[in-house]
């Protein structure tokens, strides 16, 4: 702690304590010197916070990672024509259930772990980081722009080399024992990551702007924030479905006429829309209550030592 001076030489306490329960140390407050204040950094335990982030992003991941590989692979080989919607999710199912080995060791499993922990922990870490220089308590959670904009970054970068990578794997081009698998169209990634900062806006900046609106009964069933969490990114999914089908006809099918195409994604629609809200729901609805959830009672536990 930097000394505090006053105009007699020494703070009052009173004085001390006003500043500290700001943040603040003034490093000068003579009559001859302007005053200077000091921010301090709440760095209590801030090892320990990073490992919670880290802690509640891998419980979330996990939790969703499985459901989630299995829907948007239904999705990109329904919309290819390798497969229905109802027999990929089928024959996937049967893998996880049989030979659960295999399908947590898959590629594409590794795929959608890698991206909801990174997400997940990337949004934690911004908590982190605004509770560390506010300062404030370790369980305050942000709504801001900068975790909109790093959580995008981070998602939509790793969302874009998933979707291709899913594309050559489950599309068209993967269907034929030694086919050439073509390269995403540009317009393909533009329209991927339209549709993901959409989904992050409604994930994590959404909810608690949500949440006030919706009427003090929920309560009786679950907290106003927590079906926030799940209703935002749902919704969206309207809008943001015919995005996603746009992106893979494109590379499903080149050259396509505009007319043709907007039949194909008006075809696949409604049964699209309805599996990404059964993968939305579970990856920042459920998965984002258990993240927010681990954390909270981490770093309650932390603020308690």
């Amino acid at each position: 702690m930097i000394d505090c001076v006053s105009r007699n030489g020494i703070t009052s306490a009173q004085e001390q304590t006003s500043l500290n329960t700001k943040g603040l140390t003034s490093a000068d407050n003579t009559p001859d010197a302007p005053s200077m204040y000091i921010r301090e950094w709440n760095t209590k335990h801030l090892p320990l916070r990073v490992a919670s982030d880290a802690a509640s992003a891998a419980s979330a991941a996990g939790l969703v990672a499985p459901l989630i590989t299995i829907l948007d692979r239904g999705i990109v080989e329904n919309a290819s024509g390798r497969s229905s919607l109802a027999r990929s999710i089928s024959t996937s199912f049967r893998s996880l259930l049989t030979r659960p080995h295999t399908f947590l060791a898959s590629r594409p499993f590794r795929l959608i772990s890698a991206l909801y922990f990174a997400t997940y922990f990337t949004a934690n870490s911004i908590d982190t980081v605004s509770s560390t220089i506010a300062p404030s308590p370790i369980t305050h959670t942000t709504s801001g722009p900068l975790k909109f904009f790093a959580t995008s970054a981070v998602n939509m970068s790793l969302c874009l080399y998933k979707d291709s990578q899913f594309a050559q794997m489950f599309g068209n081009s993967g269907s034929a024992a030694g086919a050439v698998k073509r390269s995403i169209p540009v317009a393909s990634y533009a329209l991927f990551a339209f549709r993901d900062s959409l989904t992050i806006f409604a994930s994590f900046n959404l909810p608690p702007r949500l949440a006030p609106m919706l009427s003090d009964q929920v309560e009786n069933v679950m907290s106003r924030a927590s079906l926030a969490q799940i209703l935002a990114p749902a919704a969206v999914q309207i809008v943001s479905t015919p995005l996603h089908l746009s992106g893979l006809d494109l590379y499903n099918r080149p050259g396509v006429p505009l007319i043709d195409r907007s039949r194909q994604v008006g075809r696949h629609w409604v049964g699209s829309t309805f599996a990404r809200m059964g993968r939305i729901i579970p990856a920042f609805g459920f998965g984002g209550v258990m993240n927010t959830h681990v954390r909270r009672r981490l770093m309650e536990k932390l603020e308690g030592v």
